[in-house]
């Protein structure tokens, strides 16, 4: 209905950029509240976060379709949270995109968590079952050794993409096992994953993104909630909000430095911190304008498809049929980055002779396939399939907490911010190899027995 309503008032700009982008709180709202369909009632709700409906549809959705708000701002004359001059003249085919694009956000979010809801449907009796008592150990042992085969695989020629699962299924696994010891008080396994958290979080810190930093605390904190509510809405939305002022002009520093000056990476990282906390003129209105969303480039593409560039149809998945095949059974199998790359300098939003890459959104390569309609069904499927597999890691895993909060959310992250379609079918597809060899293993081993 926002969607509907918004695009009702596609006359007025305006009106249908502010009805489209408050559409998305109430999905929000009427989602999250139970009110369209009722949460499962299997968990505390504090012991459910990293369920689809949760922490994958906030950051998802709340990523792609509220923060564009700064930009629209923009394009209406402001400029670090001021208005603009009397005389400035607003940019009224500019303006009308941001709609468009902005009536897009809502329809796919609509269609997105349509997708959760659908299927969401828990086992209320389990398949398989582990002690509770060797949880803790498990799941710090199973950070222990991710971490190493994730140095190992990146090393091997055509398995590079397991190296990142690993990484991640690592950092998962550690920071579950942290949020285990401190409660229950195991010193030993209380140091070790605390180590292990640290070095992540060093790795997240000298990445040059400000993802890996953000979510290795929002993670934390999540898993930390149910034994410490307080403290966590004390200290870590203070905390993310922090992050949120200051990343910008820590990552630009970082990224000068390291990546341009050949400063070694621990020399960067100290510089930065101290530019970003010293430097009173941050690049915070630009972040938030042009690197907190991705419209600015969706309306680049809104503008040349289907006005310039007809519709892909099913050509984007047949390129992603390709990505999924490994490199060391085809040696001429055509590069990933190259396909998605040519879509991006076909439309126009960066030349073919920089050295930049734009990937487009999955929400965005919806668009291109079928426009509206490609929109809806792309990201229907993107819910409906996430879900699926959060179900599927649940029955197979012996509940939430090896099958959701582990595996799903360690195989399977990039759902949660969302890439191209190559990118996405093939590290989904992966991944879910990858959930059933852990289970055969576990299963072989008798950590997972059958109830």
């Amino acid at each position: 209905m926002p969607w509907v309503i918004a695009y009702m008032f596609r006359g007025d700009p305006y009106l249908s950029y502010i009805i489209a982008w408050l559409g998305s709180f109430v999905i929000f709202f009427l989602t999250l509240s139970g009110w369209v369909r009722p949460i499962p009632n299997d968990r505390p709700l504090g012991e459910q976060l990293m369920r689809p409906l949760f922490v994958m549809h906030i950051i998802f959705a709340g990523y792609t379709c509220t923060t564009s708000i700064f930009y629209f701002f923009s394009v209406l004359g402001y400029d670090e949270f001021h208005a603009g001059p009397t005389y400035f003249l607003i940019d009224k085919e500019k303006l009308e995109l941001t709609a468009q694009c902005q009536r897009l956000y809502c329809l796919g979010h609509a269609a997105f968590i349509s997708g959760i809801l659908m299927f969401m449907k828990y086992p209320k009796k389990k398949e398989y079952k582990i002690e509770s008592s060797t949880l803790a150990g498990l799941l710090m042992k199973i950070a222990i050794i991710s971490f190493p085969l994730s140095t190992i695989l990146i090393k091997l020629p055509g398995l590079s993409q397991f190296s990142v699962q690993f990484s991640a299924l690592s950092f998962i696994a550690g920071t579950l096992a942290l949020a285990f010891a401190i409660p229950l008080k195991k010193a030993v396994n209380t140091l070790v994953c605390s180590v292990l958290y640290v070095v992540n979080f060093y790795i997240a810190l000298t990445s040059g993104f400000k993802e890996p930093i953000i979510i290795s605390v929002l993670v934390l904190g999540i898993f930390l909630y149910p034994s410490y509510k307080k403290v966590v809405l004390i200290t870590f939305i203070p905390l993310l909000f922090s992050l949120f002022i200051v990343l910008p002009a820590y990552v630009n520093s970082y990224r000068q430095a390291a990546w341009s000056d050949d400063v070694n990476t621990d020399e960067a990282a100290q510089q930065s911190l101290d530019a970003a906390l010293n430097d009173e003129n941050t690049s915070t209105w630009t972040f938030l304008v042009l690197r907190l969303s991705e419209i600015d480039m969706f309306t680049t593409f809104v503008k040349s498809t289907p006005q310039t560039v007809d519709y892909y149809g099913t050509e984007l998945l047949k390129q992603s049929a390709i990505a999924i095949v490994p490199r060391i059974f085809w040696q001429g199998k055509p590069i990933t980055e190259e396909l998605v790359m040519a879509r991006v300098y076909k439309a126009g939003v960066v030349n073919s002779g920089s050295n930049v890459s734009a990937k487009p959104a999955y929400i965005v390569d919806g668009y291109l396939s079928a426009g509206p309609i490609g929109v809806f069904l792309s990201m229907f499927l993107y819910g409906a399939i996430a879900q699926l597999i959060s179900i599927k890691a649940e029955r197979l895993f012996g509940g939430y907490i090896l099958g959701t909060a582990l595996i799903f959310s360690g195989l399977f992250q990039i759902l949660w911010r969302g890439l191209s379609f190559e990118f996405i079918i093939n590290s989904v597809f992966w991944s879910y190899m990858s959930m059933l060899g852990i289970f055969h293993i576990l299963r072989k081993r008798h950590i997972l027995r059958k109830v």
